[in-house]
């Protein structure tokens, strides 16, 4: 599982949204967050912000570069 899709549903989960609540709070569908944490799309970087914003994480943390301490992860790209 990359770590992208592992960490918006489990995120999403601590927040206590549901697929469809967050879908609403960043204006897709909720169709869009399933499939992203599926791994089946990715969403933009503009959504990437909203992602961000509405759940309270910073995009490194979200994307994989940032460990949940705010400390650096450079291990490989997967």
């Amino acid at each position: 599982m990359m770590i992208f899709q592992q960490r918006l549903k489990e995120i999403r989960i601590e927040r206590g949204f549901t697929q469809v609540e967050l879908a609403k709070l960043v204006q897709t569908t909720n169709d869009s967050v399933y499939s992203w944490e599926k791994g089946r799309s990715q969403p933009s970087i503009d959504m990437i912000v909203k992602l961000c914003v509405a759940l309270s994480v910073s995009a490194d943390y979200l994307l994989g570069l940032e460990r949940e301490d705010g400390t650096k992860e450079y291990g490989e790209f997967r």
